[in-house]
C-alpha cells in the first residue's frame, strides 16, 4: 500500500479519530433499503472531484436533481463520494441524496476509504443502506470487525479488489457460512476496479482477467472505466452482474439516458 492510497488512507484514519463520535441507538434507527438487483444493474455515483480527473460537478449543481435523475434511469443504488481532501466529499452530501431518494426506497452507498467502525456507524446515522470497503487498506482483522458492524447495521457491503491478491482475500472471506449468507442476500458483493487507487493508473482489461475470480454465489461489481452502453455488455460477457459509473454519469448531458442504454445493452447481453 503505497503513494496515493496510503494517503487516503492515512487521512481518514485522521478524521474518523478526531470525529470520535458515539452514536445512540435512536440514532442508528435509519432504515436500509435492500439491493433489488435483475440480472444485470447499475450503481450510479455522485464525486464532485476525481484525484485523475478533475472537478465534475457543474457549479451550482443540484445532488438532488442529479440523484433523481439517477432513478428516473433505472440506477439500482446511488454511491456517494464522502472523502472531503481529494474528492471534494462530504458527509452531509450522503445525508442530502438518502433524503432525495428514499420515497423510492433506492439503497445509498457511502463510498469513501473507510478503516474503522465508527465510519461505519457514521455512514448508519446518515441514512446510508451500503457501504464500499477497500480490501488494500484493511488487515483481516478490520476487516473482519467492519463487515460485522455493517452486516449488523444491515448495511450491504461492496468490497472492492485492484489486484489479484486482494480478491484471493476476498474469495477466502465469502468461503465462511456467514459472508456466503449474506453474499445470498445481495448483502456482500466483490467489485473490480480498474483504476488502482495506489498509483491512479486505470487497466481496463483488469475487469477481464479477474471476473473469473470473483466467487460464485457472490455478486462481482464491475468499477470505473465505463463509458457507453458497450461496455456494459462487456463486462456481462466477462461475468459482472453490476457494473459502478460515476465519471461518465457525472459528465454526461443525460445521465438518466445514458443508465437506461447501459442497464439495456447489459440485460440483452444476460439474455444471451
Amino acid at each position: 500500500m503505497t503513494n496515493f492510497l496510503k494517503e487516503m488512507a492515512q487521512a481518514s484514519a485522521q478524521r474518523a479519530a478526531a470525529n470520535n463520535v458515539s452514536f445512540t441507538s435512536h440514532a442508528l434507527d435509519q432504515p436500509a433499503f435492500p439491493l433489488q438487483l435483475n440480472g444485470f444493474d447499475l450503481i450510479a455515483e455522485i464525486k464532485d472531484r476525481s484525484p485523475a480527473e478533475g472537478s465534475l460537478a457543474s457549479e451550482g449543481e443540484s445532488r438532488v436533481e442529479r440523484a433523481m435523475n439517477y432513478v428516473s434511469g433505472g440506477a439500482a443504488a446511488i454511491s456517494v463520494l464522502t472523502e472531503p481532501t481529494r474528492f471534494d466529499g462530504h458527509i452531509a452530501h450522503l445525508e442530502e441524496v438518502v433524503e432525495a431518494v428514499s420515497v423510492q426506497q433506492i439503497p445509498v452507498m457511502r463510498k469513501d476509504f473507510l478503516v474503522n467502525t465508527g465510519q461505519i456507524l457514521e455512514a448508519k446515522a446518515a441514512g446510508a443502506s451500503g457501504v464500499l470497503l477497500i480490501a488494500a487498506i484493511l488487515s483481516d482483522k478490520q476487516m473482519a470487525n467492519m463487515l460485522d458492524c455493517a452486516f449488523d447495521n444491515e448495511l450491504f457491503v461492496l468490497l472492492e479488489a485492484f489486484e489479484e491478491i486482494d480478491l484471493e482475500r476476498a474469495a477466502r472471506i465469502a468461503q465462511g457460512f456467514k459472508i456466503r449468507e449474506q453474499a445470498a442476500k445481495q448483502k456482500f458483493l466483490i467489485g473490480v476496479n480498474t483504476r488502482d487507487l495506489r498509483s491512479l493508473t486505470v487497466d481496463k482489461l483488469r475487469l477481464k482477467r479477474y471476473g473469473p475470480l470473483v466467487p460464485a454465489g457472490v455478486t462481482g461489481v464491475a468499477e470505473s472505466g465505463l463509458l457507453i452502453p458497450r461496455d456494459a455488455a462487456r463486462v456481462v460477457e466477462w461475468g459482472y452482474q453490476v457494473a459502478l459509473v460515476g465519471t461518465a454519469l457525472m459528465r454526461a448531458d443525460d445521465p438518466a439516458g445514458l443508465i437506461s442504454e447501459m442497464l439495456s445493452a447489459g440485460r440483452e447481453a444476460v439474455a444471451v
